[in-house]
């Protein structure tokens, strides 16, 4: 059972920047991909950014070029930086792990789920 626990989440103004870190219990955590996916208030949960267990990643388009996913496995810790943050991206993040080995934004492909963060831009 792999345990993941969100931090960094806050305000922010538009066009400003936040970090986000999801730390692992697992000290296996490079044998899974990840994935930080957000959910704002009636919406679908979608994934953002994805990082496969070999460093490849993937981004929704609505994020690429503004975050940067990265992971360090030797911290069991996934990263996400926001820049250029907008309204829209308010939202509650979640980060999740799969057994997967490619960088995937589908929900369905992820058995182990943070708690949530919450960021706010205005």
């Amino acid at each position: 059972h792999v345990q993941l626990v969100e931090s960094g989440g806050g305000s922010a103004q538009a066009g400003g920047s936040l970090g986000l870190s999801c730390d692992s219990s697992k000290n296996t955590y490079g044998s899974y991909s990840l994935t930080w996916f957000r959910q704002a208030p009636g919406v679908e949960r979608e994934g953002v950014a994805a990082i496969g267990r070999y460093g490849t990643t993937r981004y929704a388009d609505s994020v690429k070029g503004r975050f940067t996913i990265s992971r360090a496995n030797a911290k069991n810790t996934l990263y996400l930086q926001m820049n250029s943050l907008k309204p829209q991206d308010s939202a509650t993040y979640y980060c999740a792990a799969g057994t997967g080995y490619y960088p995937s934004l589908v929900k369905g492909d992820f058995g182990y789920w943070g708690q949530g963060t919450q960021v706010t831009v205005s």
